[in-house]
């Protein structure tokens, strides 16, 4: 268990803790050292099944030797259309394994996307989960003639089909082995001939304007960045991780397949998203990387659930949260801990903190990471009265994830941390953006040099569109994109990131959007937390037939109008909002209006709900 007040257990590694200078090296470097260690565990049919290193490797020579078979070639690209299961790494290595180039498709795309992707990306062979994605790749394949093959991972449905140009996984496999007995140090050496200035992956951005851009990342930045991360925030064998982020986001291919790959921490794979909260609790994981959303959602779950305890148990709780917080002070202001303060602590987690902890999932949790988003200081502190430490890190898909971050030694709330050893960052003189170079910064966008381009300064720093300011012991903090800024008819510049901050840290606000530029005053675009805005209505008698009836019910309005005055009281009187508005449509992933990872689109929602705007305005 970690001790809020000594964090020394959470010290960097800075020495190469698996050699190999390209994820392929990597890879099979791991596999011959680890060995019978268990790697990945997934749960199938209600049952956690492990997977040593050994036979990941067997599953990754089959994989690849079965697409050698189908004439997949070194500098071919392959696109994975899955969510995040344990079969998109074993592909995904194996693509690598051939000198291939790996590329994910979010499972929310619709068609249309896919068949971009695919396009763009000059995808050979097409990798999706089930008979629903396999759909979307079957309707668009007449426009993509160089697919040459669409491999199934999950063939429940679909055993009656009969298609040569789709085949299963384990067929693929089968193809694999007898190919591999024919040709025995084929995969072998394909792998042993990739180096590290070769392109390996492809991610692309979400494409918010315009099309998505593939971002380009060869194997050498990707070791680089992966030596760097440990430099970090070190994990080790003895660590336990989750993956359920998309794997085609940076984060988790980053972050959590190949961080665990160097690192030897076993990877844990969830059934499916909606089971994530029940995972957690089962996994326990040691090291935990999230989205704020997600760290939104717990902190309103413990929330909710304190309401329906009994007095006694509120009163423990804000005594013991109490303490929590107050070691908390200390420690972000470098102040030791006294003796009787550390004895209550320890009262206070045996007594309700643990539990809490239990509830949540992060009972054995070393740190927690943040990330993808702003997050609200509050809901840090919170975290940390815990007792467990929340590093917030910035970084994006073109820097391969992580840029700066926050060191376990020293936090600051409101900051994304100094400089990350592997990367320099800079404010521009003029504009104030957040600019970055170093080895982990991307090699260009797919097909788009004019884009590549206009990404990079004339002395070659990287653009973030990320405005922000450095303290004097070098802590950065964004104050907003650049093109998010708000300034309003009177001229005064608003950054809309900290009022929808603290929005978001209502249980009962799952996103918010401050509109305001060149407007008279500021009003706000919400989207409520279904399950807890339910909860408040069933409480307290409010009838409602659907999601539709439920945000406008008087009763919720102003409930989510108390939530906006809090949160107007700790600003200037320029900067309140006046007016709001709640979406009335239930958004799910496959939503125009939200980001893979669960986030409004500013641009997109201000185009789409103008006439719900202009109304709060006209009036």
């Amino acid at each position: 268990m970690s001790n809020l007040w000594d964090l020394s257990h959470l010290k960097p590694r800075t020495d190469v803790v698996l050699e190999g200078d390209t994820i392929t090296a990597m890879f099979w470097n791991a596999v011959a050292k680890r060995g019978d260690q268990i790697w990945l565990r997934e749960k199938d049919l209600g049952i956690w099944r492990s997977w040593s290193w050994t036979q990941v490797g067997e599953a990754v020579r089959e994989i690849a030797g079965g697409l050698m078979s189908l004439g997949f070639a070194a500098g071919d690209t392959s696109s994975i259309l899955s969510n995040t299961v344990l079969d998109w790494v074993l592909c995904d290595l194996a693509v690598l394994s051939c000198g291939g180039v790996a590329n994910g498709i979010y499972p929310t795309d619709a068609a249309s996307q896919v068949h971009y992707l695919c396009e763009d990306s000059r995808t050979r062979v097409l990798f999706a989960q089930d008979d629903e994605q396999l759909d979307k790749a079957l309707e668009v394949r007449g426009q993509l003639p160089l697919l040459a093959k669409i491999v199934v991972f999950d063939m429940e449905g679909l055993r009656d089909l009969d298609d040569p140009q789709v085949i299963s996984l384990d067929a693929l496999r089968a193809l694999g082995r007898a190919w591999n007995a024919q040709h025995p140090d084929a995969v072998r050496q394909r792998a042993a001939a990739c180096k590290p200035d070769q392109l390996a992956i492809l991610v692309y951005t979400s494409g918010t304007t315009g099309k998505p851009k593939g971002a380009m990342h060869t194997h050498g930045g990707l070791v680089y960045a992966a030596h760097g991360f440990n430099a970090l925030l070190a994990r080790s064998e003895d660590d336990e991780a989750m993956a359920f982020l998309p794997l085609c986001h940076i984060a988790e291919r980053m972050g959590g397949e190949y961080m665990a790959l160097y690192t030897g921490t076993r990877l844990n794979f969830v059934e499916n998203p909606d089971t994530v909260p029940e995972n957690v609790r089962e996994i326990a994981p040691t090291v935990f990387t999230a989205v704020p959303r997600v760290w939104e959602k717990f902190y309103s779950g413990v929330t909710i659930a304190l309401k329906e305890s009994t007095r006694l148990q509120q009163a423990a709780y804000g005594w013991a949260i109490g303490v929590g917080r107050q070691i908390a002070e200390r420690v972000l202001a470098g102040q030791p801990v006294p003796a009787l303060l550390k004895a209550r602590f320890t009262l206070a987690r045996w007594l309700v903190l643990d539990n809490v902890r239990k509830m949540i999932g992060i009972h054995r949790a070393r740190y927690l990471v943040t990330g993808a988003a702003p997050i609200s200081p509050e809901l840090i502190k919170w975290y940390l009265a815990l007792g467990v430490p929340m590093l917030e890190v910035w970084g994006m898909t073109e820097t391969c994830g992580a840029s700066t971050g926050m060191r376990p030694g020293r936090i600051k709330p409101g900051s994304i941390g100094p400089a990350a050893d592997l990367n320099q960052v800079r404010l521009d003189a003029e504009t104030g953006e957040i600019q970055v170079k170093g080895r982990n910064v991307f090699a260009g966008y797919l097909n788009q040099p004019k884009k590549t381009a206009e990404s990079f300064t004339p002395d070659g720093w990287l653009r973030t569109g990320d405005v922000g300011t450095v303290d004097a012991e070098g802590f950065y903090r964004i104050t907003d994109r650049m093109k998010d800024i708000i300034i309003t008819a009177g001229g005064k510049n608003i950054t809309p990131s900290e009022l929808e901050n603290e929005l978001k840290f209502s249980p009962y606000i799952t996103d918010a959007v401050v509109i305001g530029d060149a407007r008279p005053f500021l009003t706000v675009i919400i989207m409520i937390d279904q399950e807890n805005v339910e909860k408040y209505a069933q409480d307290h008698d409010v009838p409602f037939s659907n999601y539709a009836s439920l945000t406008r019910a008087p009763e919720v309005q102003a409930l989510i109008q108390g939530v906006i005055d809090e949160v107007n009281r700790k600003f200037a009187r320029v900067e309140q909002i006046k007016k709001f508005f709640l979406l009335d449509t239930q958004l799910t992933a496959e939503d125009e209006e939200l980001t893979p990872t669960m986030k409004l689109k500013r641009k997109l929602v201000q185009t789409k709900y103008a006439p719900q705007i202009e109304a709060m305005y006209g009036a």
